[in-house]
């Protein structure tokens, strides 16, 4: 096999609040659930066959200078707002969504999402740890959990957002590289990664892989909050469509093809 395709890259979002709030701040929707959803590719020619179509796409519909590359954002998306403008008109945003749905269809990737209930954890464990450190690991147990029974390696990418959100990941990365977690030693993780360190990149960089986590984020949390009776609202209809491949492309447990606590986790249960 070709030494490139051996090797594998995750590429991260979150989508919600990381803080610990009070109670009642908790029992408020948008603070109460912290999710990391990541989704990796063999690197090589499946992962440069997906970014070359991706540009294409944005360029087939949202014309542009590649010297000033568009960024997709799933919010901007959704309203149509900035350069994506065109997507106001309904035909053109039902072309798009389908030339969208079709591309990622079509494409060879993982998905892993984990969402912490910051409410609960706080109510169970008198001393928690970070919810970030907590998504961040049960995340890595699953990626480097698949890449060790491959026998293949991997590393980590995520955008970075600042001095606070980039630290709170390199500080989670480097402890679960340096001391395991409570399920495996450092060395579970030290065989799957080929780095100690988390690579961080801007979203203005156009990274293909990080982009696609940003589309799948909010609706990967949402199905996760489904499936443990925690969501009260309808998932939107772009989140539907994309869940729809999500649903084709989550981790599974190898043998039995199942989905929960392998390609959604949620803690606490």
């Amino acid at each position: 096999m070709n030494e490139a395709l051996e090797r594998y890259r995750l590429y991260l979002d979150e989508c919600g609040d990381h803080v610990f709030h009070d109670e009642s701040a908790l029992a408020l929707p948008g603070h109460r659930f912290l999710a990391l959803v990541g989704c990796w590719f063999p690197q090589g020619s499946t992962y440069s066959t997906f970014q070359r179509a991706l540009e294409d796409l944005k360029q087939r519909y949202f014309p542009h200078s590649p010297d000033e590359p568009l960024i997709l954002h799933r919010k901007e998306l959704i309203e149509g707002r900035g350069r994506f403008w065109r997507l106001r008109n309904p035909e053109t945003r039902r072309s798009f969504n389908e030339d969208l749905c079709k591309l990622l269809d079509e494409m060879n990737f993982i998905i892993v999402g984990v969402c912490v209930d910051k409410l609960k954890l706080k109510q169970q464990y008198p001393q928690p740890f970070h919810p970030y450190h907590m998504g961040l690991g049960f995340l890595l147990q699953r990626y480097c959990g698949w890449l060790n029974h491959f026998n293949r390696q991997g590393d980590l990418m995520a955008e970075s957002r600042g001095a606070v959100e980039d630290g709170l990941l390199r500080n989670a990365y480097e402890h679960t590289w340096q001391h395991g977690d409570f399920f495996h030693k450092a060395d579970f993780f030290r065989r799957a990664l080929t780095s100690k360190d988390a690579k961080l990149k801007r979203k203005s960089e156009n990274i293909a892989g990080l982009q696609l986590a940003d589309l799948l984020a909010h609706a990967v949390r949402d199905d996760t909050l489904r499936e443990n009776q925690l969501l009260t609202t309808d998932i939107s209809p772009f989140d539907a469509r994309l869940l729809a491949i999500a649903q084709g492309k989550y981790n599974k447990q190898l043998y039995t093809g199942r989905i929960e606590g392998y390609g959604r986790i949620m803690f606490p249960k």
